[in-house]
């Protein structure tokens, strides 16, 4: 299962293999089935995971019970609640697996450690940090200022693959609709056609 991950990190940065093999050492393999979660909101988020198979959602539940999804998970995509993770605080994040998957498990102290012993490392983590702040203000900028409709169309072009793995319901959290809305979005594409 590794060799997803050092194929990935690769992409990113120079490292010796030998480094790269200390660092993906560190790493665990977790099975996760469907529906399972990863974890739950209000415990302390203390690692990063690396999807090798599989799909999770990342949401919040807000006061009316309603899920917000941030993102979806599948392979090669980094998950974890990030300010759990950096402030020690508890998650008002949930991670659910939506299929049975599979996840590369790195724990906060060994990141730390690593970081440190392997520069190489700092910078990825670095880049992927950069890479998930763009991705997190395109998206709010979208959610301001696009209509439901461009955003379904955007999402569908930006992850078609993952759309398809997706329930309706799942997809109208993700966009921050009513799976109804949802519905006449789809129709009113339809029709255009």
């Amino acid at each position: 299962m590794t060799e997803l991950l050092k194929k990935h990190i690769r992409q990113y940065i120079d490292i010796s293999d030998e480094k790269l093999e200390r660092y993906c050492n560190a790493f665990t393999l977790q099975e996760v089935k469907k529906k399972e979660f990863l974890l739950r909101a209000g415990t302390i988020c203390n690692y990063e995971g690396f999807v090798t198979n599989g799909c999770f959602k990342v949401f919040h539940t807000d006061r009316n019970a309603d899920e917000q999804i941030l993102y979806f998970g599948i392979e090669t995509w980094w998950i974890s609640d990030i300010d759990s993770l950096v402030n020690s605080i508890p998650s008002k994040l949930n991670i659910q697996a939506l299929e049975d998957s599979e996840i590369l498990i790195l724990q906060k102290s060994d990141k730390e450690r690593l970081c440190v012993e392997i520069p190489e490392i700092e910078k990825l983590m670095r880049l992927k940090m950069q890479m998930s702040i763009i991705s997190l203000q395109r998206r709010v900028i979208d959610n301001l200022s696009k209509s439901s409709e461009e955003r379904y169309l955007e999402f569908l072009q930006k992850y078609p693959e993952t759309a398809q793995r997706l329930t309706n319901i799942q997809i109208a959290a993700y966009l921050g609709v009513t799976p109804g809305s949802l519905s006449r979005v789809r129709r009113n594409i339809v029709g255009k056609d």
